[in-house]
Formats: structure tokens, sequence, C-alpha cells
């Protein structure tokens, strides 16, 4: 299994440190303006003025609508949602790893990659872990409620992000091109089913009257959003998954839980329960068991065989 070289690994955790703080700011930033609005806000401000000074790749236009509908309106929809709905931030930043899970299911059935015995082991552990969060809704250590539907909707998130990543490997076989532009234009879909959605579940009043008071703070997280997650998270991590196996780069959000359940505790003052903390274990080690369990378990297979 081929390894990340020392700049695409730092690459990759620059992004897990955007993408962790990133949901600290979800929970700013649905206090200001409605979940669907704030999405769309989010990727108007990714796409403009970005899409002036780069070219849109060589990719049939389906790629991009199905790329902006799973990895950018499904995924944040659900995720917007499921924090305006009370999930804590650095739980949902837990969570929200299933999509990794959820990634290998989707490659194993439409890309027909390969799964190892550690990689089933993981996938086990992950859904007993998040079994137990799920039983675990009721109450926190501090008395705050982490609502069923929040869970439900960070677990769907989880699955367009996943459906978003096989499509980021299918888009990879049109040859090497910018992946950075490819965000850009992709970032033209989601706000017309943004705006079309707030419309339905907030009402044309709810949307004046949040754009006509938009504060400081909400500005600065729909930037946030735009640019740093957005645009650099997703445009490197695009480019890291059309490098590598999908197997080996997407396990690495597991380092996401660590930034986001920090930063949750550390600005909101978030913390969690046993249950809570015993499924979270359970669903790193699964992920951790499918990073490293092969080099792991291989000298341990290696001398069974040799004996």
């Amino acid at each position: 299994m081929r390894q990340l070289r020392p700049k695409d690994l730092a690459l990759a955790l620059l992004v897990i440190g955007v993408w962790g703080v990133n949901f600290a700011v979800i929970k700013v930033g649905v206090v200001g303006v409605p979940p669907m609005l704030l999405g769309a806000l989010r990727f108007m401000l990714a796409a403009f003025p970005a899409l002036l000074f780069v070219k849109p790749p060589g990719v049939p236009l389906r790629w991009y609508l199905a790329y902006g509908l799973t990895i950018s309106v499904g995924q944040f929809a659900f995720l917007f949602s499921a924090i305006h709905e009370g999930m804590p931030s650095g739980l949902a930043s837990l969570v929200l790893q299933s999509q990794s899970f959820f990634t290998l299911l989707l490659a194993s059935w439409w890309l027909k990659e390969r799964w190892h015995g550690h990689q089933m082991a993981g996938l086990l552990l992950a859904l007993l872990g998040l079994v137990l969060i799920g039983m675990a809704h009721s109450s926190l250590a501090n008395g705050l409620s982490v609502p069923l539907l929040g869970f439900g909707l960070t677990l769907l998130a989880a699955l367009s992000w996943a459906c978003g990543n096989i499509v980021t490997r299918v888009v990879s076989r049109y040859g090497p091109m910018n992946q950075l532009a490819f965000v850009v234009w992709a970032s033209l879909v989601p706000p017309l089913p943004f705006i079309a959605l707030s419309v339905w579940l907030d009402g044309p009043e709810a949307i004046v009257q949040s754009l006509t008071h938009l504060s400081s703070t909400t500005l600065a997280a729909v930037a946030y959003l735009a640019w740093m997650a957005t645009l650099l998270g997703y445009g490197l991590w695009t480019y890291l998954m059309s490098l590598y196996p999908i197997n080996r780069v997407a396990p690495f959000t597991l380092l996401v839980p660590v930034v986001g359940l920090s930063t949750g505790w550390w600005v909101f003052g978030e913390s969690l329960g046993p249950l809570h903390w015993a499924g979270g274990a359970l669903l790193m080690l699964g992920l951790l068991l499918n990073v490293f369990g092969q080099a792991l378990l291989q000298p341990l297979l290696n001398r069974f065989q040799s004996n």
C-alpha cells in the first residue's frame, strides 16, 4: 500500500487542523443565520470571486453536479442542521468520521477496491462505538442534551461525504488537473439547492431578516467556512484523494475529532458522558486499526506462516 510522501502528510495534517476547528465555527455560524442559508453563503463566497482566476478542469458536467450535491449540499445540509438541532460540535466532529467506513463500503461496492481483515475488524469496532454514542443521546456530563435527531443527521452527513469521496476518485481518472479549480467551480452547484431548502424550511422573511442583520462574527464564520474549510481544505483533500487509494487517505480524518473535541471543550465548555467517551474510544480504535492494522498484524502473520 502506497505511503504518503512527507509533503503530502503535512498537507493532510493541515487539512485536519482546519476541519477540526470548522465544527466550532459552524456552531457560531448557525446562531447568526439558518443552517441552509449558511450553506448557501458558504459556497457563494467559495465560488466568487475565485472562479474568475481559475479555469474549470475538463471534467464532464455530471461530475461537477455529483460532487456538489454529495460532498457539499448533502454533507453540510445534514451537518449544519445537526449542530443547529443541538448536536455538540466536538461530538459531531467524532461521529462524522464514520465517513471513513462508509467510504470503504462504497469503494468496495462501486470501485471494487479490496477489503482486508483488519479493515473489517475496524469497521465492527467503529459500528459498536456508534451504537454506544447513539445510546447515550439523552444526557451529557454538564447537563446538556444530545438529540437523537442530531446524531442521525450527522450520520447522514458522513454518508454524503463518503459518496463525495467516491466521486473524487472517479474524477481523478480524467487525468492530472487543478484540484482547487475543480472545487471552486463545483462550488457553483450548492447555492441554488441551499437557497431552495432555506426558502422551504425557513421562509423568505427569515432569510431577509438574517441577511439584513449579519454580524461581524457571522461574516467571519462564513469566510472561514468558505475560504479555509472549503477552498483550502477540500482543494487539498481532492488533491490527496487523486494521488492515493481511498482506503489510504480517508482514514486520516481520525485526527479531526482530536481537534474538534478540544475546540468544543475550550470554546463552548462541551463535556461528554462515560458512554460518549466509550463509544468514541471504540470508533477511534476502529479507525486506528483500519489505518495501521496491516503494519501491526503483518509481522504476526509472517511469524505464524514461518512456523
